[in-house]
């Protein structure tokens, strides 16, 4: 029985305002994807199929790129990261709970690993 539920959202990171205001023109104005929530550093957009995340405060030359992270929808994030510690992954966020203070409010349960290559994984359970 597999522990994912699907990709719950992908991450991205703009180094500026400019790069900002255009990612968002271009996923909501452009596009037509709704806003699911925002807060004062970024936004959610729901594709139906997943969250399109984009942050405003990013630093210049990501070393992961544009693409910040991938979010993978779970149930019990804990076993998540149980099974990736025991494969011997690095874990480098543990399990916790958040609530992102936007509008509106959005509790979860996080965690993050890094996957074979490097790619950085957020195993995301909404509350």
């Amino acid at each position: 029985m597999s522990l994912i539920k699907g990709i719950h959202h992908v991450s991205l990171k703009c180094c500026n305002d400019k790069e900002y205001e255009e990612e968002i023109h271009f996923y909501k104005d452009i596009l037509g994807i709704p806003v699911a929530r925002s807060w004062d550093a970024g936004i959610m957009l729901d594709t139906g199929s997943g969250i399109i995340e984009i942050f405003s405060d990013g630093q210049e030359d990501l070393p992961q790129g544009t693409i910040r992270h991938f979010a993978l929808a779970t149930d019990d994030v804990d076993a998540c990261v149980q099974a990736v510690r025991e494969a011997g992954y690095e874990v480098f966020i543990e399990p916790k709970d958040i609530e992102i203070a936007s509008q509106p409010k959005f509790p979860a349960r996080i965690a993050f690993c890094r996957g074979p290559i490097g790619e950085e994984i957020e195993f995301f359970c909404e509350r």
